[in-house]
This record gives structure tokens, sequence and C-alpha cells, in this order.
């Protein structure tokens, strides 16, 4: 067990407190995400920054969903898996589309699978990417914009996923429903 605080607004340091509020004011209860990283409340605000810059990139509502979960499963977050995937349903992605995302099995549509694909290699190469891997992306229907969206939601994810996995961020209980574990422990 760690020893990170899941801070409360009252508990916060001074410069967290109004962005606890916000997340209070937007999900109704402060995330207990959102209250580990008010520890740091520059990291904090960079991933409320983030959240927002990666919301108005180029990609649909459900292939930024798609990315998230791709790089979740692939860092073994428990908490960002869960967590994602109870947005993923708010936002109507399919059901067959989550529980593939979710087990790693291939999506059932070729266009979003190579979505998936490419953002599993990139987390699985740290972005060093062939020739080939691009091809096949572009051969998708994506750009070079969607390779550096990938990018941006990586960097997004990385901030989230590696604060959960240090700090072993409990699962709030609006969460709860999409509770995960990954099939393997990651290495």
């Amino acid at each position: 067990m760690t020893d990170f605080v899941v801070h409360t607004p009252a508990t916060a340091p001074d410069d967290a407190r109004k962005l606890m509020e916000q997340s209070l004011q937007r999900f109704g209860g402060v995330p207990n995400l959102h209250a580990v990283m008010a520890e740091s409340p520059q990291l904090l605000e960079a991933y409320k920054l983030i959240t927002d810059l990666y919301r108005a990139c180029s990609l649909s509502v459900l292939e930024r969903q798609i990315i998230l979960l791709t790089i979740n499963r692939e860092n073994g977050c428990e908490y960002c898996m869960a967590a994602h995937s109870v947005i993923a349903e708010r936002e109507k992605m399919p059901p067959d589309v989550l529980s593939a995302l979710r087990d790693g099995r291939p999506l059932p549509d070729a266009r979003l699978q190579a979505l998936s694909k490419f953002t599993q290699i990139m987390v699985e190469r740290r972005g060093r990417l062939s020739d080939a891997d691009l091809d096949e992306f572009r051969a998708a229907g994506y750009g070079n914009r969607q390779v550096l969206d990938i990018v941006l939601a990586v960097g997004y994810k990385t901030l989230s996923n590696y604060t959960n996995h240090v700090a072993e961020t409990p699962l709030d209980a609006m969460f709860e429903s999409g509770r995960w574990a990954p099939a393997a422990p990651p290495a």
C-alpha cells in the first residue's frame, strides 16, 4: 500500500482547491485520480489542460475513447480502464467495441481496428514506428494529424496511468461498474 493521499478540497494544497472544485462541478464528485493528483497542483492542472486539448483534436468521440482504452489496456491501468469504460458507455460506444477493447480482441470494424492496432504499436514501440506501420494506418484513412493526436493521447494517459500505478488510486464508486483487471499482470 502506498502513502499517497486521496485529497478533499479541504485537505488539498491551496493551488489545487479551485481545480478540485471544477472537478466536483463537472463530475458531481471529485474522481479519486484528481484527488490524488491534487498533491501536485501542477500535475492536476496539466492533466485537466491536456484533457481539454485532447477533446479538441481531430478524432471523433468514439475514436478518442478507442485510443484511450487501448493505451490504458496496454499500460495495465485498472483505474483508467474502469473510468473510461464507464465514460465510453455514456458516450454511446457500441457494447461489442467496448468489450473487445477491454478483452484485447480485434474490433468488429476494420477502420477502428486499424486505429486501435496503431495505438497499441505506438505504445509498445514508444513512438518508434516503421514506414509499414504508418502506411497501414494511412491506408485505413488516417493521416499525420491523427498520428500526432495519438502522441497527444499517449502523453495524456501517461500522466494518469503512471499516477494510478504509483499511488494505487482506489476506484471510485462512480466507476465501479467498469471495474477491470488485466488478463495477465503487466510486466
